[in-house]
């Protein structure tokens, strides 16, 4: 499975392993290996804060009578800067937010390739020429002009896959000619300082794109209900989008400043009976599917984190599900074999826990199997080994709450119609998958799912070319493929009448 994976954030578009307070007071990263503080950043002053729409209005004057051409050379000579800098980047987020070292440059990599094809359709895309459909008629001119900038962007977003995630908005924001402003997770707080200097480095006018560092989203209030912000772009959890719409709405903004939202998932995959009788069918799904559950220490909102399994190849599958997690190793993420390394902080390791207690109080069976490393777990850091549990149900959170740890809860099913009944019985529609070996009835069940993704025979897996976009509490809007551009741009229509002579 290629892991270029994006997700969302667990608390109110932070994280509890940042420290800061309301009154904005410097803000420390803390190592989620070592729960030790390993760097400090100001954060920003209300004033500081309310200078920046000013700075990015006057940008944006300037910029968006920019060509398309103009603007394509300067990401791509920012995207080769950033290739080219990407082992010391990859360092760097392995020890800010915990993902194994084999695993960081693989993120930037597929960032870059993300940002390159996202070039690649802008011509098209953002072209001005479109024909209007409907009747000719003499003496009138009348046309649409279409992906005109929005202005002044603001870009709220997460620390799991900050680079991948902070592709899918800043490459089209950028490209159809718009100021950003980004604000990161205090738990990754440098990536918006390398960025900045690379998209300067390789032409960007000063003040097209700028930062800011706070520890809440509330502090961002003086930014958020600043007329000069035109759309919100916020990647986290559900909590967390609601506070931005609700600081957008409070602050009488509601019509004039635009939300786009990429929020939580409890993503489900179902295998279906004809896998029966293929052991190395099962083995391949299990495979997969334990990846797509714990890859990143399952800290992915597209991560696969309910699995309904019919009952007639159950057993087979959950036994091949243990001898996958048995070759795993969780350790220090700085170690090249390491391929499961710390959640974010305590507070989300307790709340792993805890989800895990209540089912096994409740019913549930803890099936993990025995594993060397799952037992010798680093002492001073926030590691969460895997767990599988069977005799699951929808009476239990771990099936029903967001849990964005490495858990594999697996619930027999006895049909296709029981399985999507219960993938669609939740607030949440990101991604869903269904696994088989009847490709048609695939395609067929999909339909019935109620995800903006779903898969056949593959999850967790955001593809540059289709659109990214929640269904239910899953968030609004959309980014990546064509119709990502369309939350940055505003659509105009020209109605011209002659002068009667």
């Amino acid at each position: 499975m290629t892991h270029d994976k994006t997700s969302t954030l667990p608390s109110n578009g932070d994280t509890a392993n940042s420290t800061t307070t309301s009154d904005f007071q410097p803000i420390t990263t803390i190592s989620p290996s070592t729960n030790q503080a390993i760097l400090t950043r100001s954060s920003a002053t209300t004033s500081q804060i309310a200078a920046l729409p000013t700075t990015a209005r006057k940008a944006f004057e300037s910029f968006r009578k920019t060509t398309l051409s103009s603007r394509i050379e300067i990401i791509n000579r920012a995207l080769k800067l950033l290739s080219d800098r990407q082992d010391v980047f990859a360092r760097e987020l392995t020890e800010q937010m915990g993902r194994p070292i084999a695993y960081t440059p693989v993120e930037i990599k597929t960032a870059i390739k993300r940002a390159e094809y996202l070039v690649k359709i802008a011509p098209e895309v953002l072209s001005s020429h479109i024909p209007v459909l409907g009747e000719v008629e003499p003496g009138f001119n009348r046309y649409l002009q279409r992906h005109l900038p929005k202005g002044v962007i603001l870009v709220i977003f997460a620390w799991n896959y900050p680079y991948l995630i902070l592709v899918n908005s800043l490459i089209p924001a950028l490209l159809a000619g718009n100021t950003i402003i980004l604000k990161p997770s205090p738990q990754t707080p440098t990536i918006v300082e390398h960025i900045v200097q690379i998209f300067e480095e390789a032409g960007l006018p000063q003040g097209v794109l700028q930062y800011v560092h706070v520890g809440k989203v509330e502090d961002l209030k003086p930014l958020i209900q600043n007329e000069e912000v035109d759309h919100v772009c916020f990647t986290g959890s559900v909590a967390g989008g609601l506070a931005v719409q609700r600081l957008v709405v409070e602050g009488g903004r509601g019509l004039r400043c635009s939300v786009g939202l990429e929020l939580g998932g409890k993503d489900p995959a179902y295998i279906r009976e004809d896998f029966a009788g293929d052991e190395a069918g099962i083995k391949w799904a299990a495979a997969e599917i334990v990846d797509g559950a714990i890859f990143n220490s399952g800290q992915s909102c597209c991560a696969i984190e309910r699995v309904y399994v019919h009952e007639s190849v159950h057993d087979q599958f959950v036994k091949e599900c243990k001898n996958v997690l048995a070759d795993y190793k969780v350790g220090d993420p700085s170690s090249k074999d390491t391929q499961i390394g710390p959640v974010v902080s305590n507070r989300a390791k307790e709340m792993i826990y805890q989800q895990v207690s209540d089912a096994v109080k409740n019913g549930a069976i803890d099936e993990t199997p025995e594993n060397s490393s799952f037992k010798a777990l680093p002492p001073d850091g926030n590691y969460v080994a895997p767990v599988l549990l069977t005799n699951v149900t929808h009476k239990m959170s771990v099936m029903t709450e967001e849990t964005f740890g490495p858990v594999i809860p697996i619930q027999k099913v006895s049909s296709d119609a029981e399985a999507i009944a219960l993938m669609n019985d939740s607030q949440f529609g990101l991604t869903a998958s269904i696994w088989t070996k009847d490709i048609s009835k695939g395609e067929e069940l999909c339909q019935q799912v109620e995800a903006g993704t779903v898969f056949v025979n593959r999850a967790d897996y955001p593809s540059p070319d289709l659109a990214w976009t929640g269904w239910k509490d899953s968030g609004n809007g959309v980014t990546l493929s064509r119709f990502g551009f369309e939350q940055f741009t505003n659509v105009r229509s020209v109605h011209v009448k002659n002068y009667p002579n």
